[in-house]
């Protein structure tokens, strides 16, 4: 990424970052955001974890703050011409907020591909919103050209001494509110301006706290640059944090992180959905992925380095989460934790295996388990591969699990681990199959309690197989459950006793075209 196109003559000094983040002008658009203890976190890690709220900023981000710093030590005349920025994300509702309380002109160039959630959030807050590009690479140059064609004033969103000391007040405040012993703060890095100005506070009045920067696997430009001894461009980044998805550090921000940052740490995608979820227990409030990252690496290093009674500061720095991907945090948060397991399970096509294998799973060593997941569709008639998800309660059972299936002659495999089976096989097991003959298929609404699945099984004459089963725990009383059972044509009398005896609601969907299409021969 390009830097700011007038930096300063001479480095800053230590000094000179202290003077500008005590003099930094953010107070009027941003508010002083609180630092909480993560109860529930700091219970089970068995350390301290404070929460500074960036994610509770009139723009749900820490962004507004180096913004409007930058705009704020604007001349008269400057502010006149207006301010120009490149984004898709945090920074363009920062400077678009910032700009209108100023009174300029801000003009946003975002990529066409951007989300139009982000585009119609810019525009309500004032700015003028320009498309271009499909990257923000594209976005960049298109900016920097209207930039010098109409005088306007570039705001970097993180290269910039300025930018840099607005983002530093956020430290100036975590040392106010908490004065008592703290060993580590975690900072997210994208571009590196929130860790540079961080850094710069931290290490000039609380030495002794660790500054520790934490980077996506996939997008961790910082930490190889600070490896190499260079800034290092990246060829590509990953995009679910897309807060911190930078190919290219700033020059400045890498000069600082590599003088001030302790240490680094990198997180993936199932660690950082985890967190999400953790942070929601102990604020009942949902950060995008970038917010939660230094929350992940507070627990991986912990785990780590066996650390008890210390205490740590995370800075949630943002809360502009895509709806949509809600669904993918839940999916994988599970597993991010190490709380969930998923096996591939080989059983005997026979009667009873399936009733086996369940009173197996009740019987697994450790705590009481439950079934997350469970996928099936008959395709072999001599075995059965099914997909499987249980609940876990510490790190590592999964092997332990998967060794246990095989002692009991079940043969598994475990995928807990495995990025195919978590993204994609989950949701294709199944199909079409010439087995299923005599096939009916119902929908169940079965109470999420111990038992229920066992009594269901035990109601079920040994005459009428399984051919199908889709579950997933989805967090709530209830599971809804999808069952393929091939009932010969006359037992139709005995198989609605057995509904009625069973007594969960249920629909039969064995007419629906969608069943007809896709799972049917």
């Amino acid at each position: 990424m390009p830097t700011d196109p007038n930096p300063p003559t001479r480095p800053l000094t230590s000094a000179d970052y202290l003077k500008k983040i005590l003099t930094a002008r953010v107070y009027d658009v941003a508010v002083e955001s609180a630092l909480e203890p993560a109860r529930a976190l700091s219970a089970r890690l068995g350390n301290t974890v404070l929460l500074k709220r960036e994610d509770q900023q009139p723009v749900f981000s820490f962004k507004l703050r180096g913004a409007y710093n930058k705009m704020a030590h604007l001349s008269a005349e400057q502010l006149a011409c207006g301010v120009i920025c490149a984004s898709a994300g945090n920074h363009a509702q920062g400077v678009a907020l910032g700009a209108r309380k100023l009174g300029a002109r801000a003009v946003v160039v975002m990529p066409v591909t951007t989300p139009q959630l982000k585009i119609d959030a810019v525009r309500a807050l004032g700015g003028e919103v320009h498309l271009h590009g499909e990257s923000y690479s594209d976005a960049y140059v298109y900016a920097m050209e209207q930039q010098k064609s109409h005088g306007m004033t570039f705001v970097h969103p993180f290269d910039d001494p300025d930018v840099i000391a607005g983002q530093g007040t956020i430290a100036m405040e975590i040392l106010r509110q908490h004065q008592g012993p703290l060993d580590a703060v975690f900072v997210a890095i994208g571009g590196g301006g929130l860790v540079a100005g961080v850094a710069s506070y931290i290490k000039a009045l609380r030495p002794e706290i660790k500054v520790i920067g934490v980077q996506m696997n996939d997008s961790d430009a910082m930490m190889q640059s600070v490896a190499a001894r260079e800034r290092v461009s990246l060829a590509d980044v990953g995009l679910f944090s897309d807060g911190t998805a930078v190919k290219l550090v700033g020059e400045e921000t890498f000069r600082l992180a590599s003088e001030l940052v302790d240490e680094f740490v990198s997180v993936d995608t199932d660690a950082v959905c985890a967190a999400i979820k953790d942070i929601f227990i102990d604020t009942r409030s949902i950060v995008e992925p970038a917010g939660a990252l230094a929350v992940a690496a507070i627990k991986q290093y912990v785990e780590q380095h066996g650390t008890q009674g210390e205490t740590y500061a995370a800075i949630l720095c943002g809360a502009n989460m895509n709806f949509d991907r809600l669904r993918f945090v839940a999916e994988r948060a599970e597993v991010g934790e190490e709380r969930e397991a998923l096996f591939a399970v080989t059983i005997p096509e026979e009667r009873g295996s399936f009733r086996r294998f369940c009173e197996l799973v009740g019987q697994l060593p450790g705590a009481s388990r439950n079934v997350t997941e469970f996928n099936y569709r008959i395709s072999d008639s001599k075995v059965a591969h099914v997909f499987v998800g249980l609940t876990t309660t510490t790190r590592g059972e999964s092997k332990t699990i998967a060794d246990t299936f095989v002692a009991h002659g079940f043969g598994a495999i475990d995928l807990t681990h495995d990025e195919l089976a978590k993204e994609h096989i989950r949701h294709l097991v199944g199909g079409r199959t010439g087995l299923a003959h005599d096939e009916r298929l119902l929908r169940f609404v079965f109470p999420e309690r111990p038992g229920a699945l066992l009594k269901f099984l035990s109601l079920l004459r040994p005459s009428w197989n399984i051919s199908l089963f889709h579950y997933r725990n989805q967090g709530a009383d209830y599971g809804r459950i999808l069952v393929g059972l091939q009932v010969p044509t006359g037992d139709g009398a005995a198989f609605d006793e057995f509904l009625r005896t069973l007594g969960y609601p249920f629909v039969e969907e064995t007419a629906n075209p969608a069943y007809r299409l896709f799972l049917q021969a």
